[in-house]
């Protein structure tokens, strides 16, 4: 029968005799400071019973659950700031040059920025979206046109959504001097026409800013889309009817957005192509450093890694229920141990995510706010200062 290892009451680490080495280059856990990996192995033995009692675990396993303890708070606290911060990550670029571990993160109007371009394509003033422009022939006496048969890019490029249908009117500019809009400057050549000249009443030598000509075609333009429009239409499907008959043959215009490239998802900067952060799998976080983590880290990992010891020693324990001795049996702890591993393991994550939500951003500005309220109340109770003359 093998002779069982017992722990020998020291250890040395060298580089290497961890499972991963995620650590083993990092002098706070492989040196021989405070939180070194040698060190818990000689603390979490003595809590395990030794010298008294004797622990079946040798140095490696004690440095195999110190590796996975930090290991573990690491990953708890690179996904709590996942969660917090991926509405701000959302489009980032990923790699290692952009390495978010340990890196304080601020709020930024990306995301917002991005959802109003959207609505902008809708509303027609702005957006990512390009708005192309067709236009079909307009024949006499005929009032329904189908464009997804009319115009020829609806084949190549797939549906389309109409924004905007018109005709190419006279300019505004050209009717600046229009004697029938009252907006322009047509009373002077009316009055022109009956032989007053230059020096008729109605004439004005006051000069006027650039801006009220700007205003005056915009007038222009109001008043032909609102009072002087010749035509209506209505549009289904792509199926576009005019009210009335048109009269001659005309060229009709309209904006367009193709659907392809408003409702693709992949088109826009939230893409998820793999040199981009498109959700909570490719945020890159890296573990953490040891040498950057807290006391207060470090007494979670302690205590956490002699959760696993605990664990660990109790399956070895386990192997066999009990053992015979002379006259009797002994019955061992394996059970009881992985139980209250557990246990401990549990409460250790549940403290951790509380606390960490505690300090959430949300949680933080609730905070702010408490506060603020909490001394404008205050100050509403001091009394004002009595001013005398």
């Amino acid at each position: 029968m093998a002779q069982e290892v017992i722990w020998q009451g020291s250890s040395s680490f060298a580089s290497g005799q961890t499972p991963y080495g995620f650590y083993d280059s990092d002098t706070e856990f492989s040196g021989s400071g405070n939180h070194s990996v040698d060190r818990f192995a000689d603390w979490a033995a003595r809590r395990l019973g030794h010298p008294i009692m004797s622990v079946e675990l040798q140095s490696g396993s004690f440095y195999a659950v110190y590796e996975e303890a930090v290991t573990e708070y690491s990953a708890q606290v690179n996904q709590f700031n996942i969660k917090d911060n991926l509405l701000h990550l959302t489009g980032r670029a990923t790699g290692s040059d952009n390495n978010l571990t340990h890196k304080k993160l601020s709020s930024t109007m990306g995301r917002t920025i991005g959802l109003s371009k959207q609505y902008g394509t809708e509303a027609k003033v702005g957006g990512d979206i390009d708005i192309k422009k067709g236009s079909i022939s307009v024949n006499s006496g005929s009032q329904e046109y189908d464009l997804n048969t009319l115009w020829t890019d609806v084949s190549s490029s797939g549906a389309i959504e109409v924004k905007r249908v018109y005709y190419e009117g006279t300019p505004a500019m050209q009717r600046f001097f229009d004697p029938y809009a009252t907006t322009g400057y047509g009373t002077i050549n009316m009055v022109e026409g009956f032989g007053f000249g230059n020096y008729s009443p109605a004439v004005s030598f006051t000069l006027m800013p650039i801006f009220e000509d700007l205003l005056r075609v915009q007038a222009i333009e109001l008043n032909d889309s609102i009072r002087k429009s010749s035509y209506s239409f209505s549009l289904a499907n792509n199926k576009l009817r005019i009210f009335p008959d048109p009269e001659e043959d005309s060229t009709l215009y309209f904006d367009y957005v193709e659907l392809s490239d408003r409702d693709n998802p992949l088109l826009t900067e939230y893409s998820g192509s793999s040199d981009t952060i498109s959700d909570f799998s490719n945020v890159p976080y890296d573990n953490m450093e040891f040498k950057h983590i807290n006391d207060v880290g470090k007494q979670w990992i302690k205590k956490y890694a002699l959760a696993l010891s605990k664990e660990l020693l109790g399956i070895i324990r386990s192997k066999y229920a009990s053992i015979p001795i002379p006259n009797s049996d002994t019955t061992l702890d394996g059970d009881t141990l992985r139980s209250e591993a557990t246990a401990e393991k549990e409460a250790l994550i549940t403290e951790l995510r509380e606390m960490l939500d505690q300090t959430s951003r949300k949680a933080l500005l609730e905070a702010d706010k408490d506060e603020a309220e909490f001394l404008q109340e205050k100050l509403t109770k001091v009394p004002y200062p009595i001013y005398i003359g």
